[in-house]
């Protein structure tokens, strides 16, 4: 991710004496989504100094006239207006309502002077439009939620929209991508301010991992972006998306769209948010990913299927951009899958070959081709308990667990003391 990559600049870009950096405003306008707006509200806006976390003023701020009303039909009465920015050293926007609606020119303006007066500026989620509007994204770096980085990207082409990242932090402007990486970036501001010890002690009593590793990548969907239907290269994505089990290259992208490489590289960037050829690359290792869920294809099989020219570039990229070999992945995912969800094949069974269904004993069946009750049955006479028919023990760093919990293992027979 890009961090602190430009500390000099902040350093250059002095806090105005009227304003504290303890000081967090958290700008709300009507229609923005209830998740994205309470997680700044609960990361700044409760004392939690009994678990080691320095406190933080919260200031709530209507961005335009009240009463604001957010989903689900909630009425919200922000207890400040636009002038209590003047005394923020932090100012998060944790979501606008609509990409397509401009927002209101006096939060702009709040925004703007705020910046210029020192206070680091963070978007949240599809408030790195809001930001963009207020020219504070011109020429530098940012995120947003996956499905709307083609719509940001083609609307402010001076804004380096990177839509892999969970969050980027430019010194002074802070953007994330959708929702739960909202808190990942409110974390690491707890970070930089306060140190790990301090942010890993906020992530324990929000039951959240300090660090999430990776970026948006493993949550991209294989759609075509919300505006490319009337673009000229919508055919050409198309194409690419029905066809990735072949072998072609950008270029050969770039010769279906009639467009020299560098021209096409240009065009397919300002309308997806991403280069041409880290875009195929993602949508083959979803392929991949898709087939290695619900299907038992051999790794080699998914590759070819999936245009790749080896087994190995296919576990480079697969590594690369979800954190875990394609045999662990699937490995891992069947382990999560309910003992109820029938095993998706890719082929019909193989002639002479006994289907599930022929096997009379249930123990010549997989846990996963049992009835309920033979399950059940199953559970209560295993040596070794539920764990004996698949049901694994939490992991450490996995919600249920007490190491998740508390940062340390647990002893046996010890109970860990709640938190919350």
């Amino acid at each position: 991710m890009s961090q602190d990559s430009t500390a000099a600049t902040e350093a250059a870009r002095k806090l105005s004496g009227r304003r504290r950096r303890e000081i967090v405003a958290v700008l709300l306008f009507s229609g923005g989504p209830i998740f994205e707006s309470s997680i700044p509200l609960s990361v700044f806006g409760i004392d939690r100094q009994d678990a080691g976390v320095p406190r933080y003023r919260l200031l709530v701020c209507a961005g335009e006239d009240g009463p604001l009303r957010t989903t689900g039909g909630l009425e919200l009465t922000a207890p400040y207006g636009l002038e209590a920015i003047a005394r923020a050293g932090t100012v998060v926007v944790p979501a606008w309502r609509s990409i397509t609606s401009p927002p209101p020119p006096d939060a702009l303006d709040a925004l703007r002077r705020a910046h210029e007066e020192g206070a680091r500026i963070v978007g949240l989620c599809t408030g790195a439009f809001v930001l963009a509007a207020a020219g504070l994204l011109d020429g530098r770096p940012a995120t947003t939620h996956w499905m709307y980085a083609p719509t940001l990207a083609k609307r402010y082409p001076s804004v380096h929209v990177d839509p892999r990242e969970l969050f980027v932090d430019d010194g002074d402007v802070l953007t994330s991508a959708g929702t739960a990486a909202g808190i990942d970036l409110c974390l690491h501001i707890v970070r930089t301010d306060h140190g790990s010890e301090a942010a890993g002690a906020l992530a324990r009593r929000l039951v959240v991992p300090p660090r999430r590793s990776g970026g948006q990548e493993r949550y991209l969907d294989r759609s075509l972006p919300e505006e490319i239907g009337a673009d000229p290269l919508a055919e050409v994505v198309a194409w690419a998306l029905e066809h990735l089990h072949e072998q072609f290259d950008v270029e050969t992208l770039a010769a279906r769209a009639y467009m020299s490489r560098r021209t096409f590289d240009r065009r397919f960037r300002s309308l997806t948010g991403s280069a041409p050829l880290q875009w195929l690359i993602t949508q083959r290792v979803l392929q991949a990913q898709r087939l290695l869920e619900t299907s038992d294809y051999s790794v080699d099989e998914v590759a070819g299927r999936c245009g790749f020219r080896s087994p190995v570039a296919l576990r480079g990229h697969f590594r690369r951009q979800l954190g875990s070999s394609p045999a662990a992945y699937r490995s891992a995912y069947r382990a999560r899958r309910p003992l109820s969800e029938p095993a998706a094949v890719a082929e019909p069974p193989v002639p002479h070959q006994r289907s599930p269904h022929e096997r009379s004993s249930p123990h010549e069946r997989s846990p996963y081709e049992r009835s309920p009750y033979e399950r059940r049955t199953a559970a209560a006479t295993a040596p070794n308990g539920p764990t004996a028919i698949g049901h694994a023990p939490p992991e450490p760093g996995k919600p249920g667990s007490d190491l998740y919990a508390s940062g340390r293992p647990v002893l046996p027979g010890q109970r860990e003391r709640p938190v919350g």
